[in-house]
């Protein structure tokens, strides 16, 4: 009977090599999707604030360097949720708007008052005790019956007969054009959907107004803008600065019944000027390509590819620190003890803190740029550096990984700032621009087709552009709209939101 062969040492070691390496992969597997996890819980329960606290600071003997005041600069360029529990002295009663009209309401005393206690006899009025309190006067509805003036002369009747002129939004329209704006602003301002606007007004008038008619009220508006929108556009253009982003929206699609298309917005905006949004089926570099292939300006966008190799030969491509800080506050996130991350995040609040420094002092551009060159530029030799180690000691496919792949790849587009006073450190005001979309589309739910999808990003543009400049929308919408189916394109310049402020301010 032959015997087994016995296994040498070398084939001993081998196999233990091979069985440490595969134990050796499983741990880091099963710490990146332990990783995973915790981030889709911290994503879907956890808070929404992107601020270190003042204990992962301590932590790190970071206190010296970065204060609570450093850490809040950039709660100015982040979004965040903040608790309505803090504790800090009232700054007394609110005062209500000096432009507001003033209606006085004079209460009498009692017959009781009116006789002293004492004597018997009548008080006089001395003064009065003044308080001022904010109401309202719910909506009025009423018929609007305009009568124009006919004319005609006797001597020349062959002439014919004229009426004074009525512009109108929409021709013929069973309602005002208050009413019209009103349906607008309250879907894309107020983020009422149409279908309840006409539960409304059958409830409180008893008027049954179908939605498909407010619908065809809002899609003309839309149609009516969408030139005035291709100003905007020319004016942004020819700008020196625009900040983009994207999101979703879906689009029914009728040939599919019961399914939508995920389409996107892009907006396009100059921080503290007008926005444009961009209405397009898909997410492809198609969209921004032909939005942006005559400026030759700054353009500023997050990471993401379909913005490179677009735009004029001159054209200058910035990143956002915003986002990538938030890429390295996931992993402080997933571990706040992270004795790598953190630090990264908390030299990274200084950074914004150089900008929220030089608007305290408003010390404008060029004292804003003198002062990125003295305090922000050893702060990113410093991120660099520690960058660079994190990323030799990080796991791949891990949280930190991730970071700091993706601020080495844009590390040449993120320090374009110290080049250019007036582009800002985040791209956050682009952000903030979607947020009036994120909110309607959870209302309105989704575009009601691919036709109408230019004309729901015209009217977006001109609310979100009044937003930014401070410029009341309805007023505007009743100065412009009335008679702009009649105007010639060359006068549309000189109507846009900010073409409209310039002019009135």
């Amino acid at each position: 009977m032959r015997e087994a062969p016995i296994p040498s040492a070398s084939a001993d070691l081998e196999l233990i090599a091979q069985l440490r390496s595969r134990l050796q992969y499983a741990e880091l597997r099963i710490r990146v999707l332990e990783e995973q996890l915790r981030l889709m819980r911290i994503e879907k329960y956890g808070a929404g604030g992107e601020k270190l606290s003042q204990t992962q600071m301590v932590l790190f003997e970071l206190a010296p360097v970065v204060s609570e005041v450093t850490v809040q600069a950039n709660s100015e360029c982040t979004p965040v949720r903040r608790s309505t529990n803090r504790c800090c002295k009232h700054p007394g009663r609110q005062e209500l708007p000096e432009n507001l009209p003033r209606v006085e309401r004079i209460l009498p005393c009692t017959p009781d008052q009116r006789v002293c206690k004492s004597c018997g006899k009548e008080t006089v009025v001395i003064g009065y005790e003044e308080s001022s309190q904010l109401d309202v006067e719910p909506a009025k509805y009423f018929v609007l019956v305009t009568k124009r003036e006919k004319r005609v002369c006797r001597s020349c009747e062959e002439l014919g007969m004229v009426s004074a002129p009525l512009p109108r939004i929409i021709e013929k329209c069973l309602a005002s054009d208050r009413i019209v704006i009103d349906t607008v602003i309250s879907k894309y301002r107020n983020h009422t959907p149409l279908h309840r606007q006409s539960m409304i007004l059958g409830r409180d008038l008893g008027l049954e107004i179908s939605r498909a008619t407010l619908d065809g009220w809002v899609l003309k508006v839309g149609e009516l803008l969408i030139p005035m929108v291709a100003a905007m556009r020319r004016e942004l253009i020819s700008g020196s600065y625009i900040q983009a982003d994207e999101t979703p929206v879906d689009v029914q699609m009728h040939e599919g019944r019961g399914k939508n298309h995920q389409a996107y917005l892009w907006q396009y905006g100059r921080p503290g000027g007008s926005v444009v949004f961009d209405f397009r089926l898909g997410r492809g570099r198609d969209g921004p390509k032909r939005f942006l292939e005559q400026f030759e300006g700054i353009l500023q966008t997050d990471g993401y590819t379909a913005y490179d190799q677009i735009g004029g030969t001159r054209m200058v491509h910035a990143a956002c620190w915003a986002h990538a800080r938030r890429q390295f506050f996931e992993a402080v996130q997933l571990n706040p003890r992270d004795p790598v991350a953190t630090p990264i995040v908390a030299r990274m609040d200084e950074l914004f803190a150089v900008d929220a420094e030089a608007r305290r002092r408003g010390i404008g551009l060029t004292g804003r740029h003198a002062l990125r060159q003295e305090r922000a530029k050893p702060l990113l030799d410093d991120i660099h550096s520690k960058i660079e180690e994190a990323q030799s000691v990080a796991l791949p496919s891990s949280a930190l990984s991730k970071a700091c792949q993706y601020a080495l790849r844009l590390w040449r587009k993120l320090t374009r700032f110290l080049e250019h006073p007036e582009l800002e450190l985040s791209n956050n005001l682009a952000e903030n621009s979607m947020r009036p979309v994120a909110l309607g589309r959870k209302n309105w739910i989704h575009i009601g087709s691919p036709q109408a999808g230019p004309k729901v990003a015209a009217i977006l543009s001109v609310v979100e552009s009044c937003r930014r400049l401070k410029l009341p929308v309805r007023d505007y919408f009743s100065a412009i709209l009335p008679g702009l189916a009649d105007l010639p394109i060359r006068c549309l310049p000189d109507l846009t939101p900010a073409a409209w402020v310039a002019r009135h301010s």
